[in-house]
């Protein structure tokens, strides 16, 4: 199986979705809590809309996103704070339940997990795939680049 990881900061949209067509993506899944963003183009609606219109399919799965106490401690640079908090996000029922339809969507076309952060080791998005995507073939877009 084969998952994409990619996260907006520093990005357009358009820099987003052509990243995205270049790798081949056929199904973004948001996984942020709030999928909401002061970054045009990047709020739930406005996203799914550009999406579309470049033939990418959308879904939210807010229950993968990380608790307000995770991203607090994300945002003091707290990463084993953050990962103890995501880890029990991760047992609650609708995240079980949104990581077996994540799961199944991945099996079925290529997907890509959007969080904000550019750098997936700085992102819950590493940690969600270690989780229920363990065997997955990892390919971070937009990793280490400067250029967004």
């Amino acid at each position: 199986m084969q998952i994409f990881s990619i996260g907006y900061e520093g990005a357009t949209q358009p820099e987003l979705i052509a990243a995205l067509e270049t790798a081949g993506v056929r199904l973004l899944a948001d996984v942020r809590a709030v999928p909401l963003s002061r970054r045009p183009g990047f709020s739930k609606n406005i996203l799914a809309n550009g999406l579309r219109e470049a033939g990418i399919d959308y879904i939210g799965l807010k229950a993968l996103g990380t608790p307000p106490l995770g991203r607090e401690a994300a945002r003091r640079g707290d990463h084993a704070t953050m990962a103890r908090v995501y880890a029990g996000q991760l047992e609650l029922p609708e995240a079980l339940a949104q990581g077996a339809q994540l799961r199944a969507l991945a099996e079925e076309r290529p997907t890509a997990l959007l969080c904000f952060e550019r750098q997936p080791h700085h992102c819950h998005r590493s940690l969600l795939i270690d989780a229920i995507l363990p065997e997955a073939k990892v390919t971070h877009l937009f990793a280490n680049s400067l250029a967004g």
